[in-house]
């Protein structure tokens, strides 16, 4: 079977679901194809749905006209500008933009995988709509759970597995939380708001072994030997663009598949956006930078001779940490948002307001008179101001008080 389309969009996700949904609004006819057997859904929301705190239907996507093609696309044809799909399906497209997202990395553990390249039982992915209510499934209150990773996404993971009740594990191999978008204090606070949920945190903690008997696990070990019995292992260690599509098809590939100011890979008729997507030497893995690339997108494909460039994303880390659906007693909201670079240089400015008691911490660096990076953690009344200062990247007005910057009533 054949099919025609003027935009093909191979993957379903964030990117390429706002890309088929901003096309459609401009008029141009846009065919997705997805893999995953569920409605477009915000991946970035998936924590909430293992925390219970949403249903799965909640984060579904509002979707472009039409619902996407079901289907896992195995080759591309750059002579005959047609894609092949496991079913023995071709489409034919005008333009093809891959927004085929990311995988989870997995880290090289030993025991991981058994001979069938298999996770073991017990053993989860976190990255998926599959992978989440898989460990949903898994998760009653008192079970055993080791999260692998302290990023975002393991922080994620972990706030929202104990708030199903489990006796969660935090393993890190950086020497903080969040290391990537907090400083050290922010970080702090981080673990204590998951220390006060009754995950126990470990840092400059490296797993290196998983322990299982027949095909369950059943204990992980750590660098230093101790050994820690768990019934679940959760792999939160970041993800990895996902190019094999592209790297079968012969386009240039970094980290990403590289593509240019207007999304153009290396053939003119191929584009990229999202996750896969490396532009000027970064690969973001990102929803903001994910839907601005797909807004440019849309513009070019609808109207060739625009001017609209992808320049890049000074992107903003949010993140609301809610321990309120414990079984056990409520827990308060942690909210943090961080941008830029929070760790000053010498002679940076650097403004800190901290209540130890209420747990909040709220910071800006300036650099050369420009706002260059912050945090803020429990308190966000200003983080809109701060965020389009530090986008910007204009000069404060002279005579600004630095202090201002941080508070909602002029320092009082």
């Amino acid at each position: 079977m054949t099919s025609d389309a003027r935009v093909v969009v191979i993957g379903a996700g964030l990117a390429g679901v706002a890309l088929a949904r901003r096309l459609g609004e401009l008029g141009v006819p846009a065919l997705v194809v997805g893999e995953e057997e569920h409605r477009p859904y915000n991946r970035v929301l998936l924590a909430e749905v293992l925390a219970g705190r949403y249903a799965p239907e909640v984060i579904a996507l509002p979707g472009p006209a039409g619902e996407p093609v079901r289907g896992r696309v195995t080759g591309i044809d750059r002579a005959a500008r047609r894609v092949r799909c496991a079913d023995g399906t071709e489409i034919t497209y005008g333009t093809l933009v891959l927004a085929t997202g990311s995988n989870p990395v997995l880290p090289p553990l030993r025991g991981l995988f058994g001979a069938d390249r298999r996770l073991p039982e017990g053993v989860h992915a976190f990255r998926t709509m599959d992978d989440c209510l898989g460990l949903a499934r898994a998760v009653h209150p008192g079970v055993r759970a080791v999260v692998v990773g302290g990023g975002l996404l393991g922080v994620s993971a972990a706030r929202a597995l104990a708030a199903r009740g489990a006796q969660v594990v935090l393993a890190q191999q950086a020497e903080r939380l969040m290391e990537r978008q907090l400083d050290p204090v922010s970080s702090g606070l981080v673990r204590r708001h998951l220390t006060g949920l009754g995950v126990e945190v470990h840092t400059e903690t490296r797993v290196r072994d998983v322990r299982c008997a027949g095909g369950a696990v059943h204990s992980v070990e750590l660098a230093d030997g101790y050994r820690l019995d768990t019934d679940l292992v959760v792999l939160a260690c970041g993800v990895r663009p996902r190019t094999g599509l592209a790297e079968e098809a012969g386009l240039a590939v970094r980290t990403g598949v590289l593509v240019d100011d207007r999304l153009r890979t290396s053939d003119p008729y191929i584009r990229a956006i999202g996750d896969c997507a490396e532009h000027d030497g970064t690969a973001y893995g990102l929803a903001a930078p994910a839907l601005e690339q797909a807004g440019v997108l849309a513009t070019l494909l609808a109207d060739p001779d625009a001017t609209a460039r992808y320049t890049g994303t000074r992107a903003l880390t949010r993140l609301t940490l809610a321990g309120d659906e414990a079984p056990a007693a409520p827990a308060p909201f942690l909210d943090l948002a961080a941008f830029g670079d929070p760790d000053p240089r010498p002679g940076d400015d650097v403004v800190q307001l901290a209540d130890a008691t209420r747990g909040t911490y709220r910071k800006v660096v300036v650099r050369d008179d420009r706002v260059v990076g912050g945090v803020l953690v429990g308190e966000l009344g200003t983080v809109g101001a701060l965020a389009r200062a530090w986008e910007g990247a204009e000069p404060l007005p002279d005579g600004t008080p630095l202090l201002h910057l941080l508070t909602n009533d002029g320092g009082s």
